[in-house]
């Protein structure tokens, strides 16, 4: 699902703005358009998910610019070489006007795709959360994405293929309070979520999505935050996912589980909550098993209980802040920890999104692990639902 899954009412101001960049003839400040814009454009023409798709790599790791919202995530856990644990995030989103790539413009500024990123990382140890956003046209080489060579880029933040199959990915940010150089390298083949390969949102036809991860990919550099400079391990996930189409229209909201075990197993999870309360049928989600096998779970094989909340000083949201995730057709049964309690993005829309740390049993034998989560539509976070 994914994340966001989803996109959120940003989107929809993003959408209006990179249509007035289509006709512009001069570059004009992002913000202040997205500001002042507050409707959204239909998704008329652009293709949607309705059947199982074969994927072609390195191919599908790129674009699809007939279907209107798109998105690449990596999410990562990392240590220092004395032991201090970060947690990052760096987001690629893409979002048509029109579907296709239009080719006859008038100005080398105009476009009819708009790109946006999020940066994040979290410093366990100073008990700080910092975030980056930044938007950009598709156009006059200022933001993009390609399939071969895989590359995904906004300004000086990028990810970019190393290796044909685009299983090696080098991720570069700089943001004023933070930056990362990382190198990642896929220790599993590719993992297509979804039942037959469509990961459907609701009942409705369409209301789907392609769903592609690499959920272990052994990860190695630098990072900076706040001044200081690391060197550092892990491992990160990535998610790719594109569509057009909405969630129901009863959707509060979601929450997005990806972790990483050290028995080498990995699990995605997602449930979209409605407002009375009840949890969407057709959240699902996918175990990857050590030797790279995978089972689709569906949302009555899963259960999630909430442990603990956090209510947030500044958006005043309160959120889930420790679950017990237990499937027991697996023989799992997990306890999540966030890595700090204050791990929220307050961007243009306002969401939890944070390091966690794994425990319990796999198969009666005591497992640790690390992970993200996603959570939106908490509270009075602003997280509006929309894909």
């Amino acid at each position: 699902m994914r994340r966001i899954i989803v996109v959120i009412s940003v989107l929809a101001i993003v959408s209006i703005a990179a249509f007035f960049y289509w006709q512009s003839q001069q570059r004009a400040p992002v913000a202040t358009e997205i500001v002042a814009l507050q409707s959204a454009q239909g998704a008329e023409g652009f293709a949607r998910v309705t059947e199982p798709r074969e994927m072609q790599f390195p191919q599908d790791h790129g674009p699809h610019f007939d279907y209107q919202t798109e998105w690449w995530y990596y999410t990562g856990n990392l240590t220092a070489e004395d032991g201090r644990r970060f947690g990052y995030q760096l987001t690629f989103f893409r979002r048509g006007i029109s579907p296709g790539v239009v080719t006859a413009r008038a100005s080398d500024w105009a476009t009819n795709q708009i790109y946006f990123a999020h940066f994040a990382i979290t410093d366990e140890k100073n008990n700080s959360h910092n975030e980056a956003e930044i938007f950009e046209r598709g156009a006059a080489g200022l933001a993009g994405a390609s399939g071969e060579p895989f590359h995904v880029w906004i300004d000086n933040w990028s990810a970019t293929g190393s290796n044909p199959d685009a299983s090696a990915v080098k991720l570069l940010a700089d943001d004023a309070k933070m930056a990362l150089d990382l190198n990642l390298n896929a220790s599993k083949p590719p993992v297509v979520h979804g039942e037959n390969g469509v990961s459907q949102k609701t009942e409705t036809k369409g209301n789907a999505s392609y769903y592609v991860s690499f959920t272990r990919m052994p990860t190695t550099g630098t990072i900076r935050i706040n001044g200081e400079n690391f060197s550092v391990t892990g491992d990160s996930w990535f998610d790719h996912e594109w569509g057009t189409t909405a969630l129901g229209e009863n959707a509060a909201g979601w929450d997005w589980f990806s972790i990483q075990l050290d028995s080498d197993q990995e699990l995605m999870f997602f449930q979209i909550r409605n407002k009375d309360g009840s949890i969407e049928l057709l959240s699902s989600g996918t175990l990857v098993e050590a030797d790279g096998s995978t089972k689709y779970l569906k949302r009555d094989e899963v259960k999630i209980s909430v442990l603990d909340t956090w209510t947030s000083p500044v958006s005043g949201g309160k959120y889930p802040s420790k679950w017990r995730v237990e499937i027991p057709s697996a023989n799992l049964d997990l306890t999540l920890t966030p890595l700090i309690a204050d791990q929220e993005m307050r961007v243009s829309f306002t969401y939890w999104e944070g390091a966690v740390d794994v425990k319990g049993t796999s198969n009666g034998k005591n497992v640790r692990g690390q992970g993200y989560v996603e959570m939106t539509g908490y509270g009075n976070a602003r997280g509006d639902v929309g894909y």
